[in-house]
């Protein structure tokens, strides 16, 4: 039997940096308070939004008689899994014709990466040790999802905070420099947490030293859809580099483009060199798999399954991603014209309608947002980074002003 000292030993580990900026927020009294935080989409009165299209299909499944709760393959419901790859590369794409393309379902995207990065860590031939290279910034799960599988995470210059905008030149740099066979993280758009995004020419020359390097793609894509409101355009990286033959893999998630935060949806999608590859790769997934979760979670993926699989509830659906981004695109065209002409803040606050997707890099100093959440009620992290989501016709006249003060050192 233990005894009372097993776990003396154990330290205390830190919270969820977002996490407890959420509960501090639920716990402010204050009433203009503002979270700016949490990478969940909210309405305009900020509250959670249950997409129309979702609503009505979940009805959908609580009446079908049919329905029961047995186990789903190991590898996923397949009507899911051959949907979300068709929507990742494309009805069209030799790549699934060919049968060159391994999809498994997981645990949302967090799943996705964790499974990609232990497939990798025991697979892939590793040029020297096993390390992957990271955007500096990065969401910074991808850190713990890589160290915990014993991969050594590495960082490649990505954000230019001088320019708030994209550090390309040092970007290519890190990819020319890097030994052969790299593997190099990619956001496939809406960057998290920059909100900044390669232009399609850029895409192209990553993918040329990519290619003469001989180095792996691992390829997450949370934001599909919600980053522009086009399903097709956020694509247009991954595409591309499938079209180029870029070695790779895509880690895709249904949390935000269909709003099933606690639902886990998503997929992790192999892209092999040919169709016997793909097999054995999905034999090894498999393995990986079954030890792990044994079966993913069914409800998510059979309500994806139908939006994705019934061209009705597939436009609908599209319809609801349009309405989620548009708002978010709204509101950044709001605060820039706040920024820019009522208050005429210090500054270019052109990045603002620049960047794209959830999230955007203000450019404010760590101090400046501290200042903004201790002062001023509104939680936000350190590095300046904003959820446009948080933002709405009641609050954003109240963030700009603060945001305008802190910048002038009036706060």
């Amino acid at each position: 039997m233990a005894n009372a000292e097993t776990w003396d030993s154990v330290p205390l580990a830190p919270p969820d940096s977002i996490f407890k900026l959420t509960a501090a927020y639920k716990e402010d009294t204050f009433p203009q308070k503002i979270n700016l935080g949490v990478g969940a989409y909210r309405d305009d009165d900020n509250k959670p939004w249950v997409l129309p299209v979702v609503k009505k299909v979940t009805d959908m499944l609580l009446h079908d008689p049919a329905l029961e709760h047995e186990y789903l393959p190991i590898t996923g419901l397949p009507e899911f899994t051959a949907a979300a790859a068709r929507l990742m590369f494309g009805a069209d794409s030799p790549a699934l014709a060919e049968g060159r393309v391994t999809s498994v379902q997981t645990i949302s995207g967090t799943g996705a990466n964790h499974l990609g990065a232990l497939f990798l860590s025991k697979f892939y031939g590793w040029y020297e040790g096993k390390e992957v290279y990271l955007s500096d910034p990065t969401w910074v799960n991808h850190f713990a999802i890589f160290r915990n599988v014993g991969v050594e995470p590495r960082t490649y210059p990505y954000y230019d905070a001088n320019t708030i905008g994209l550090a390309f030149s040092a970007f290519i740099e890190t990819l020319q420099t890097a030994p052969p066979r790299s593997v190099f993280l990619l956001h496939a758009c809406a960057h998290n947490p920059t909100g900044v995004d390669p232009t399609r020419e850029q895409w192209s020359q990553i993918a040329d030293v990519i290619l003469a390097k001989g180095h792996y793609t691992f390829f997450d894509c949370a934001y599909q859809g919600f980053a522009s409101g086009d399903l097709e355009g956020d694509a247009w990286a991954v595409r591309e580099f499938v079209r180029r033959n870029v070695p790779m893999l895509v880690c895709q998630s249904f949390a935000k483009n269909a709003g099933l935060y606690g639902e886990r949806v998503g997929a992790l999608h192999v892209v092999a060199p040919s169709a016997s590859a793909a097999t054995r790769v999905k034999t090894q997934l498999s393995v990986l798999q079954r030890s792990e979760i044994s079966n993913p979670p069914a409800h998510g993926a059979r309500l994806m399954a139908l939006i994705l699989n019934n061209p009705e509830l597939f436009e609908e659906w599209k319809r609801d991603i349009r309405t989620m981004a548009g708002r978010i695109i709204a509101m950044r065209q709001e605060l820039h014209g706040l920024l820019t002409d009522k208050y005429k803040t210090p500054g270019n606050w052109d990045h603002i309608v620049n960047q794209i997707g959830m999230f955007s890099f203000t450019g404010i100093r760590a101090e400046q947002s501290q200042a903004l959440t201790e002062k001023a009620h509104i939680y936000l992290t350190t590095n300046g980074r904003i959820s446009m989501a948080g933002l709405n016709s009641h609050n954003i006249e109240y963030f700009a002003e603060s945001l305008d003060k802190v910048v002038r050192g009036q706060l």
